[in-house]
């Protein structure tokens, strides 16, 4: 399993700090939120890249569908270059109380579900390189040779984590066709719950089954809190979700980046184990 931390917030010279800082007490990963308006997420992990070597950087999470995917495709290849191939990318329909209405971003679900797959591939398609075209309900992207940048350091591809909710086959169809699992489960009326080590089997199982045959086994990624102080409680804690398939855990502390207690847990390290 590996290990990231989520900061809370903060600007981009706390964010590039906090980066630093993580990679010194071993955290595999780094993360920051993409929020519609506020800190520039894609600044703040370059700030961070320029301050680290080793880990791994990137948004949890960016919505795609307030994201022109060939401005998001250039910033996420900039950073892979410019970080030497250390860029996850993380996407979602984001959460429509964040200001999707406030500032007239598209709040119909179905249609940013839309946005979010012809971005995708608008996304992938650029990174791959030139020529690439696409013809979308939402986008239409024609050919050029204007100064195209270079490709993202990873190949095939950065690497995209995609929300998928149990058990809507939709949205686990659309994971499997991507690179990792940010899990998500509703009940049978629709309401978000907790999933549970046995979910994440099922969802495992299912993705296994509708990936190619010569893809990469798909990360499976799960959040939540774990005491710094005390690596057997954090063990007990993460030891089902590891049987169950997750491969990377995210410690998060949702709040204010300026609190010291995610700083503090920052610093404690990753509660490895195994």
């Amino acid at each position: 399993m590996q290990y990231g931390f989520v900061l809370p917030g903060g600007d981009a010279r706390q964010v590039a700090e906090a980066a630093r800082e993580a990679e010194a007490a071993g955290w595999d990963g780094f993360f920051i939120a993409d929020c519609v308006w506020g800190v520039d997420p894609w600044v703040s992990l370059t700030a961070a890249a320029m301050l680290t070597e080793r880990i791994r950087l990137g948004t949890m999470l960016t919505p795609v569908s307030r994201r022109r995917p060939w401005t998001l495709a250039s910033q996420t290849a900039t950073l892979d270059n410019l970080s030497h191939g250390r860029v996850i990318l993380a996407v979602g329909l984001g959460a429509l109380d964040t200001g999707f209405a406030a500032f007239g971003e598209e709040t119909d679900r179905k249609t940013r579900a839309e946005l979010m797959d012809e971005g995708l591939a608008i996304i992938a398609g650029l990174w791959h390189g030139q020529p690439f075209t696409f013809e979308g309900k939402h986008y239409h992207v024609r050919e050029t040779t204007f100064y195209p940048p270079e490709p993202p350091v990873q190949q095939p591809r950065i690497p995209i984590w995609v929300v998928g909710v149990w058990p809507r086959a939709k949205s686990m169809d659309r994971v499997a066709r991507w690179d990792g699992l940010l899990p998500d489960k509703l009940d049978a009326a629709g309401q978000r719950v907790n999933y549970t080590p046995e979910d994440l089997r099922a969802m495992g199982a299912y993705l296994a089954e509708r990936r190619p045959a010569d893809a990469a086994p798909i990360d499976i990624i799960v959040e939540g809190e774990t005491p710094g102080d005390d690596l057997t409680a954090a063990q007990a804690k993460l030891q089902p979700m590891r049987a169950a398939g997750a491969t990377w855990w995210l410690e998060s502390r949702w709040g204010d980046g300026r609190d010291e207690e995610a700083w503090q847990r920052l610093r404690q390290g990753p509660p490895r184990g195994e």
